[in-house]
């Protein structure tokens, strides 16, 4: 809606910290390379030229002077016997002879590729299940209960106190919290070799996002990176996604939780998502000894997830949680997805994001991770064993503000957009090969529409015509 966009447009202007430093925005930024076009006075009062630091491959790096293009041959070249034809015949044959130079919107169509992945698996992710701020934690039981599960509920215990206590979580009704964002496609493998190395500089995105969560299980983040801009968010009964490149849609299966919240920024819903999960071990992260919390999403919930030709196979998430300060230092999850084409072998892709959280402060009492990075690998594996294909993905982000029960926000700020289509799209669709996916659930559309018209046809005894001209109308 129209008037939803417009407040948060506002808002992210407006934020709830007092005394936040103004920082110029995306349209107030300066750029880069814009004083290196600033003139110079000179010793006797002329206007210096600026200086020449743009070179071939567009990097603001200094380099030597490009020479004018020169349309034909230089008049003032040779002053020797050759003749003019000759000149021309010379300068004929380097132009035919010069290395072509790759084409500009090639690489920006392969810039903008690896920007929709990103957007895609890193953007807005969400958590394996259902699970509410409102559900309690379970009591500690020993009898009757296996190890596994006791020593999950002891473990959340500690990382709830750890955070700042049940009862001052309880109180906040509302959160934000703003931040920073880079993320960079590093590469791409085959079986046999590297195809794609995105390991410059200049593949690195960056962005930031602003994170509006509201009880209960109401949510709202905005991302913007790259000059493009995905929304999400969540009602309480509905969870659906913005992008460019589909547009508003639905997302299947039950309400879930942000994956970006449980990532230092929530410990309520952190801990309500492992309250069924089982201690299976421990492991030392960065140096430090963890215990490590696994929970597996149920056969009906990777059902409702699945549509089409997508089917969601199984979704891992895994906790460490520090035994000496109780915090959680690390989350990993895990999905696989088969893909079923028309015709064709199944292909599967295994989606994993591994992240790290850092410096825990206080805020308002509550523990917040204000940093952070996630490694994503998605894995796409076949029939065969030289079909395989691996890309890496990385992100960085650190949190610069967070504020708890702001003055003002209320249920109107979390409706979905008017124009959202309720035909809901699955979690396949953000993968490379989203785009077979959604042609084939477009055929199977179409044959179903197909299907009825022809028992309308059959029942009244119209025409097929006069049935579509009436449906239009």
């Amino acid at each position: 809606m129209e008037r939803k966009q417009g407040f948060f447009s506002v808002v992210r202007g407006l934020s709830p910290a007092r005394t936040r430093r103004r920082s110029p925005g995306p349209g107030r930024s300066v750029s880069p390379g814009s004083g290196l076009l600033r003139r110079r006075r000179g010793s006797g009062g002329k206007v210096a030229q600026p200086e020449a630091v743009m070179s071939r491959s567009g990097s603001l790096r200094p380099a030597e002077a490009l020479s004018p293009l020169m349309e034909g041959p230089d008049p003032e070249e040779s002053e020797g016997g050759d003749s003019r034809m000759e000149r021309w015949g010379h300068w004929m044959k380097g132009q035919l002879c010069r290395a072509p130079s790759v084409s500009a919107s090639s690489s920006a169509a392969c810039q903008r590729s690896d920007l929709r992945l990103l957007l895609g698996v890193l953007g807005a992710p969400l958590a394996p299940v259902h699970v509410s701020n409102n559900d309690p934690l379970p009591h500690l039981s020993i009898k009757d209960t296996p190890i596994e599960t006791s020593s999950a509920q002891y473990i959340l215990q500690q990382y709830t106190a750890a955070c700042g206590g049940q009862k001052l979580q309880n109180a906040v009704v509302n959160a934000y919290a703003m931040g920073k964002v880079r993320m960079i496609a590093s590469d791409i493998e085959t079986a046999t070799k590297v195809i794609k190395s995105r390991n410059s500089s200049k593949a690195v995105e960056s962005g930031g996002f602003v994170l509006w969560q509201m009880n209960p299980d109401m949510w709202y983040v905005e991302l913007s990176l790259g000059g493009s801009k995905i929304h999400a968010g969540c009602n309480g009964k509905l969870v659906w996604r913005h992008t460019p490149w589909l547009g508003p849609h639905a997302a299947k299966g039950p309400v879930r939780p942000l994956r970006r919240a449980l990532q230092g920024l929530d410990p309520r819903s952190t801990a309500s998502m492992f309250a069924n999960a089982r201690c299976i071990g421990e492991k030392k992260i960065a140096g430090e000894d963890c215990f490590i919390l696994k929970l597996c999403a149920d056969p009906r919930t990777l059902k409702a997830r699945s549509e089409g030709p997508a089917e969601i196979i199984r979704h891992v998430l895994f906790g460490y949680f520090s035994q000496k300060s109780g915090l959680l230092v690390h989350l990993e999850d895990s999905h696989l997805t088969r893909i079923q084409t028309n015709g064709g072998d199944a292909v599967y892709w295994e989606t994993t994001i591994n992240s790290f959280l850092d410096d825990y402060r206080p805020v308002e009492g509550i523990m917040i991770a204000h940093s952070g990075r996630s490694i994503v690998t998605l894995f796409r594996f076949g029939e065969t064993a030289m079909s395989h294909t691996k890309t890496r993905m990385e992100e960085a982000w650190t949190i610069e503000e967070v504020a708890f029960n702001v003055p003002g926000l209320s249920v109107d700020c979390f409706i979905p957009p008017a124009e959202l289509r309720f035909s809901t799209v699955s979690e396949a669709c953000e993968l490379p090969q989203g785009e077979r996916v959604r042609t084939a659930v477009a055929a199977a559309a179409a044959a179903a529409y197909r299907a009825k018209v022809a028992a309308l046809e059959k029942s009244h005894g119209d025409s097929v015509n006069n049935i579509v001209l009436k449906m239009d109308i």
